[in-house]
């Protein structure tokens, strides 16, 4: 079976689509709270993705080869040799997309069921990108014990763990204890699929400006789920220094109000010992990364130094308006569509567990994370320009060129089961 990326409407459905544009009175409380016709309550009108048989039944003797009695056979063997359901059933191509929905998009702790809409275009990003099925699951619960204890149930069904939209700082703990109990890959993408667009696009200003990332000192705004993961990666990768500021300022070994990730962090980062505001931490800084919201004033951006790098990334409105950032800095990322250098997640989630599918990788370690990030960097080549740090998502040699990095890291890192 596959998730088929569709929009299962009915022919009345669409009829009545067609009626509101044309300026009609169909109207539906449900799907348009409010106001005229909008598109959106249109294309999302009975989800965005049905399931998909892969063989027929078309008669008795496919009945009895796709159900009883020739799935017995199947299941006797699988049940001698475990190791035979990633041959014989879809366990080995398909992701469970995991939410309890405390933290979705900007829209914050919406609970499980506003969540759906959200975990379902995830799922179709991720057989349209990736060509990996993923199922949306969409939990009742916001205890990590429970979470995890769920999800950990539900793990023989799948090849992988996809965590969405889970609020900071349980979804540390959630993904490291699942990664602990779990044989599959388990992979929080608001964290590391962010943290990896981020270096391609780093990678690549720093070299279009003539810079090696261990000249770079990067200060992120943001110590949520992305900024703490950024963070952590940039370092792995060789960047010169890193400070976080969280809404209280530098994260720095000085505060006493840190929560137990926000210590580590300290432990970690700001090698260079900054203290006090967002603001004062720029002045002279290479490289401003924005995952936290907020406003930006224009003269801290113009203390930073020449050649800055200006990643803008909250949504919709980014921490520094790209008109102000041109300004100031010679290459501009924001996470919008309608601006050149869209740090996108879909860039990286599709072709990191098109890869780790491939090979049957039991995780995703920070090699797999750093060969994807390479990858999706040299995508870009010898176009590379100011406007042009980081492809496009639909630029169809992203997830190949990801997915075989990925695969070939696993396998390198020790990980491959195949």
């Amino acid at each position: 079976m596959a998730a088929e990326i569709v929009n299962p409407r009915s022919d009345s459905d669409t009829e009545r689509d067609r009626e509101r544009s044309a300026g009609g009175s169909g109207t539906d409380a449900a799907e348009a709270p409010g106001e005229p016709f909008d598109p959106a309550f249109a294309l999302h009108r009975g989800g965005k993705m049905a399931v998909q048989a892969t063989v027929p039944v078309r008669d008795k003797d496919d009945l009895s080869l796709a159900y009883t009695p020739g799935v017995a056979k199947v299941c006797t063997a699988i049940a001698e040799q475990p190791e035979l359901v990633h041959d014989y059933t879809w366990k080995s191509q398909v992701v469970a997309v995991v939410t309890d929905g405390t933290a979705v998009l900007g829209l914050g702790d919406i609970g499980p069921e506003a969540s759906l809409p959200v975990m379902e275009g995830k799922a179709i990003l991720f057989k349209q990108f990736g060509g990996v099925d993923a199922v949306p699951i969409a939990l009742a619960t916001t205890d990590v014990d429970e979470l995890v204890e769920t999800v950990v149930r539900l793990a023989p069904s799948f090849g992988g763990v996809n965590l969405e939209d889970i609020s900071a700082p349980r979804c540390f703990e959630i993904e490291r204890r699942l990664q602990e109990r779990l044989d599959i890959p388990v992979f929080h993408d608001d964290q590391h699929g962010t943290a990896i667009v981020t270096l391609a696009a780093l990678r690549n200003a720093a070299k279009l400006t003539g810079r090696e990332l261990g000249e770079l000192r990067a200060v992120i705004s943001g110590a949520g789920a992305a900024g703490v993961a950024i963070a952590k990666f940039l370092l792995e990768a060789g960047i010169g220094d890193v400070a976080v500021a969280d809404r209280k300022g530098v994260v720095s070994r000085d505060r006493e109000d840190l929560t137990p990730v926000k210590r580590e962090l300290a432990e970690i980062t700001n090698r260079a010992g900054l203290t006090g505001s967002l603001e004062k931490a720029l002045a002279g800084a290479d490289v401003f990364i924005g995952v936290s919201g907020g406003t930006v004033p224009e003269e801290a951006v113009a203390s930073m130094a020449p050649d800055a790098f200006v990643f803008a990334m909250a949504n919709p409105n980014p921490e520094v308006h790209p008109d102000v950032a041109h300004r100031h800095a010679a290459v501009v990322a924001t996470g919008r569509s309608d601006y050149p250098n869209q740090i996108n997640n879909v860039l990286a989630f599709p072709g990191i567990f098109a890869g780790a599918l491939q090979v049957r990788a039991s995780r995703i370690t920070e090699g797999m994370k750093i060969a994807a990030a390479n990858a999706l960097a040299d995508v870009v080549g010898d176009a590379l320009a100011p406007e042009y740090v980081i492809p496009s998502p639909f630029d169809e040699r992203v997830a190949p060129a990801v997915t075989a990095a990925v695969a070939a890291a696993a396998r390198e890192e020790g990980v491959a089961r195949r």
